[in-house]
C-alpha cells in the first residue's frame, strides 16, 4: 500500500478512535488538553511507523498503547508518585501482540464508562449551553473548530476561545471524568440531553444563515444519542429524545425543494420520508414508554412527531390527538413557544378562529417578542380563515423578523400568495 494510502487509512482510523482515546486518557491524566495532546502524539507516531510496518490488527489498542507510553514519559518528567508510575508503566510496556490484546480488552470493558464520563464532563451545567455544545462536538464528535464554526455560523476564533474557556472552567472546578451516580445522575443527564437536543435542532431548523437545515449536525446529535442509549438502556428520557430525533430526521430531505426553499409539512412528499428512520424512532419511543417515560419532555415531542409519521396523508393526520399531546406537554414544560405550537394544533383540529384566539392569549409574552413563528402562525390562521389582507401583513412581519434567508423567502412567497 502506498504511503499516501496508508496515511489516509490512519486518519480514518484516528477519526473513529479519537473519542475513545481522549476519553480514556482524560480519565488517566485528569486534563482534557493533555489528553488531546497525547492522542495527537499517538497519531504522529502511527504516521511515522505504520507506512513501514503496516496497519496493525488492533489499531485502536495500538494507538492507546502509544499514547499511554507518552503519558508515562510525562509522568516521569513531572516526578509523579512512584506507585502511580508503576501502574501506568505496566500498562504501557512495549506492545507485543498479547499486550495489545490485553489493552484492547480493557478498552472495550471501560470505553463505555470512559466515553460517558467525557460526555457528562463536556456537558456539565457549570458551562453555558453554547460552550457545552461546542466542547461536545469537538471532543466527542471530533469536529474541528472550523467545522463547528460553520455549523453555528460563527468564526473559528470565537469557537476556539469558547472551547478553551470551557476547558479552563472544567479544570478550575476540579470535575471528575466519570459518570455521576444517584440523584446527581438524573440532573446531569438532563444537561447532556439538552446539549444533544440543541445540536439536533440547530441542524433541523437553522436559526440563521442561508441554509434551512444542516444534516451533518442532526447526524452528530443522533450518533451521540445512539451511543448513550447503548450504555444507558434504562434512561427513559434518553430514548424519548432518540425517538424524536429519528422521526424528525426521517423528513429532512423532504423538507427542502430543489432550489433550497422550504416545503411545509403539509406539502411534503411523504414517499420521500425515510421509513427506516421512522421505524427506529417508533421503537425508541416505545422503549421510553415501556420504561414509564410516556409523559417525559422528549417522549411527548416524539409522540407528536409519530402522529405525523403514522399518517399516510395530510388528511389522515390525527390533529385532535396532537392537540391533546400539546396539552400534556404544556403541563410538563410550560412555555410560550409550546403554547404557540399548541395553538397551531388547535387551529388544525378545531378551525383557524380557535387558533387565533389562543395566539391572542400569548401574543404579549416576552419570549415571543420578535419571534418570527408567531406572526407566521397568525398569518396562516388568517389565510385559512379567508382574511387575506390581514394574513399578508402578518407574513411580511414574520419575514422581517426572520434571520434565515430561506425562511424569509418562504414567508414572502406566502405573503404574495395572499394577493
Amino acid at each position: 500500500m502506498a504511503t499516501t494510502e496508508v496515511h489516509r487509512a490512519i486518519e480514518a482510523v484516528f477519526r473513529i478512535e479519537q473519542a475513545r482515546l481522549i476519553a480514556s486518557l482524560a480519565r488517566m491524566v485528569r486534563d482534557i488538553d493533555r489528553a488531546q495532546e497525547l492522542a495527537q502524539d499517538a497519531l504522529l507516531i502511527a504516521l511515522g511507523e505504520w507506512p513501514r510496518t503496516g496497519i496493525p490488527d488492533r489499531p485502536g489498542a495500538w494507538l492507546m498503547a502509544a499514547a499511554k507510553r507518552r503519558a508515562i514519559d510525562g509522568l516521569r518528567r513531572d516526578k509523579m508518585l512512584a506507585r502511580k508510575h508503576e501502574v501506568f508503566a505496566r500498562e504501557s510496556e512495549e506492545a507485543s501482540d498479547s499486550a495489545i490484546a490485553e489493552i484492547e480488552a480493557r478498552m472495550d470493558d471501560d470505553v463505555g464508562d470512559e466515553l460517558l464520563g467525557l460526555v457528562f464532563t463536556a456537558c456539565h451545567p457549570v458551562l453555558s449551553g453554547e460552550a457545552r455544545a461546542a466542547l461536545t462536538l469537538r471532543l466527542i464528535a471530533g469536529l474541528t473548530t472550523e467545522e463547528i464554526a460553520r455549523a453555528f455560523l460563527s468564526n473559528a476564533v470565537t469557537i476556539a476561545q469558547r472551547i478553551v474557556r470551557a476547558k479552563k472552567t472544567i479544570a478550575c472546578a476540579g470535575l471528575a471524568f466519570e459518570v455521576p451516580r444517584g440523584a446527581e445522575l438524573e440532573a446531569r443527564l438532563r444537561s447532556v440531553l439538552e446539549v444533544i437536543y440543541l445540536i439536533f435542532n440547530e441542524g433541523y431548523a437553522a436559526t440563521a444563515g442561508e441554509d434551512l437545515i444542516r444534516p451533518s449536525l442532526c447526524a452528530e446529535a443522533q450518533r451521540l444519542g445512539r451511543m448513550l442509549a447503548a450504555r444507558m438502556p434504562e434512561a427513559a428520557e434518553l430514548f424519548g429524545l432518540l425517538g424524536l430525533m429519528e422521526i424528525q430526521a426521517s423528513r429532512l430531505t423532504a423538507r427542502i425543494a430543489a432550489d433550497g426553499s422550504a416545503i411545509s409539512l403539509t406539502g411534503q412528499n411523504r414517499a420521500r420520508w425515510d421509513q427506516s428512520a421512522i421505524r427506529r424512532g417508533l421503537a425508541a419511543l416505545a422503549r421510553a414508554e415501556d420504561l414509564g417515560g410516556a409523559d417525559g419532555f422528549y417522549a411527548l415531542q416524539a409522540a407528536l412527531a409519530a402522529c405525523h409519521a403514522r399518517a399516510r396523508s395530510v388528511g389522515d393526520t390525527d390533529w385532535r390527538r396532537i392537540a391533546t399531546l400539546y396539552d400534556r406537554l404544556r403541563a410538563v414544560a410550560p412555555s410560550p413557544v409550546i403554547d404557540l405550537n399548541r395553538a397551531v394544533a388547535y387551529s388544525m383540529a378545531y378551525g383557524p378562529e380557535v387558533g387565533l384566539a389562543l395566539v391572542d392569549e400569548i401574543a404579549e409574552a416576552a419570549a415571543l417578542r420578535n419571534y418570527a413563528p408567531l406572526p407566521a402562525a397568525r398569518g396562516d390562521f388568517l389565510f385559512r380563515a379567508g382574511r387575506l389582507a390581514e394574513a399578508r401583513r402578518q407574513f411580511e412581519a414574520a419575514a422581517g423578523l426572520s434571520q434565515n434567508a430561506r425562511e424569509r423567502a418562504f414567508l414572502l412567497e406566502r405573503a404574495i400568495a395572499c394577493g
